[in-house]
């Protein structure tokens, strides 16, 4: 059709262009403003169902920020609600058990190191009751600052005389003479304290009010160092599959400071021989010679099923060394004595190596260099002790051996009947 003839009015080209242009400026106008509208609409509708957005266009820095927390708020929010907690129990069975602690109250920081991280590894989860155990009362200080480190149930016990002191068979008098004179022998050497923790810890701690009625217990000490998340339970694990003991750490004893325990060993087997197994792991503490090659497991850890502990066998074996004098005139420690009945009375398959968990205590540490294993850990396994250890290594290499070789062996070995000087008697 074109635009209409007017009179005195004649349309140019140029005139055509700026028609064009404004019609299509004012339709782009028309349908910003729409769209603006529309869009505005449905933002407000939007929000006013849930927090409000931080308005870019020109809202004040004051509304800026309550608009962001609000809305920062709401997505926490639905965070926590899909958030695994470790506080929240894990799922299965447990065993009664415990974790057993003995500990003095100078001690109250190194434990709360130990159990900030056996809590953070293991316990939060699993919530295991803890038993300390002290040969005097806690202080309010000390179970305050236990109470401040965990939520679990902590049982506070104290040591009579009749756990914590001399073996019957020594006198005060004698003891100090033999602690004189291995003062500048061995560490410990003239350490009182340390014969009664030894003592204690080989014999005497499962007869405890707060642990004899307990079915397995994982000892626990100051100033350890948990490295792995445990997310098992070893104790299920280790009844599950008919295991007694379990260890991290094997490393060799100072041969000074047991002297004669292994002769004395070796006069209760013969006394004995009836108490054990027709096999066991005693070729692991025992070389080709017969005597003690001075492997043990290192107790500051260990898993252990308290029937082994309570057995006949056992009682037997440790009534025999205190009656011995050692703990008290030499230093016998319960690392040895451990190992040794272990070893005597329980078979391969009764003892585990948790490789898997991380653990340092002053002095030597283990951290698994299994790639699965150590994804979950914090540790250099360059570092670990344990790849270096001959009695690791022995561990893995030796089986069990029968009780007619061990009494070959036993018979076989020294004979010479050398004396042993404890306190002034000869030992033969």
């Amino acid at each position: 059709m074109g635009i209409p003839n007017m009179r005195g009015f004649k349309p140019t080209a140029r005139l055509y262009r700026m028609v064009i242009l404004l019609a299509v400026i004012i339709a782009l106008c028309l349908t910003m403003w729409i769209t603006t509208s529309l869009f505005n609409g449905d933002i407000k509708h939007s929000f006013n169902r849930g927090a409000s957005p931080p308005n870019v266009l020109g809202d004040s820095d004051a509304e800026q920020a309550n608009a962001s927390t609000t809305n920062l708020s709401h997505n926490v929010g639905q965070l926590e609600a899909v958030r695994v907690s470790y506080d929240i129990p894990a799922p299965g069975e447990r065993v009664n058990g415990a974790i057993v602690v003995l500990v003095r109250n100078s001690e109250l920081d190194g434990l709360r190191k130990s159990i900030r991280m056996f809590e953070d590894r293991f316990n939060r989860r699993f919530k295991y009751p803890y038993v300390l155990l002290n040969d005097q009362n806690f202080t309010q200080e000390f179970r305050d600052g236990i109470a401040a480190i965990t939520s679990n149930e902590v049982r506070y016990g104290i040591l009579d005389d009749s756990l914590w002191g001399y073996s019957p068979s020594v006198t005060p008098e004698e003891t100090d003479v033999m602690l004189g004179r291995n003062k500048n022998q061995y560490m410990y050497g003239g350490n009182l304290s340390y014969r009664f923790m030894c003592r204690f810890q080989s014999g005497l701690f499962y007869h405890h009010p707060l642990v004899r009625d307990l079915d397995w217990y994982w000892r626990l000490e100051p100033d350890v160092e948990y490295y792995c998340d445990i997310d098992y339970d070893p104790f299920v694990y280790m009844r599950d599959n008919g295991i007694k003991y379990g260890f991290t750490i094997a490393p060799r004893e100072n041969r000074k400071t047991v002297k004669s325990l292994w002769y004395h060993t070796r006069e209760w087997i013969k006394k004995n021989i009836h108490l054990l197994p027709e096999k066991s792991l005693v070729n692991w503490v025992m070389g080709t010679d017969g005597n003690y090659n001075m492997c043990h497991f290192w107790s500051n850890f260990e898993i252990v099923d308290l029937s082994l502990y309570r057995s006949e066998a056992y009682e037997s074996y440790f009534r025999y060394l205190d009656d011995a004098k050692g703990f008290f005139y030499e230093r016998w420690g319960d690392a040895p004595v451990h190992s040794i009945a272990a070893s005597l009375l329980l078979a391969k398959s009764e003892i585990h190596w948790f490789e898997d968990i991380g653990y340092k205590h002053p002095g030597n540490m283990h951290c698994p260099r299994d790639a699965a294993m150590h994804a979950k850990c914090i540790c250099d396994p360059k570092k670990s002790y344990t790849y270096r250890s001959a009695c690791q290594t022995r561990f893995a290499k030796v089986n069990n051996m029968k009780k007619t070789r061990m009494m070959e062996l036993i018979d076989k070995s020294e004979r010479d009947y050398r004396t042993f000087t404890m306190g002034g008697a000869a030992i033969i």
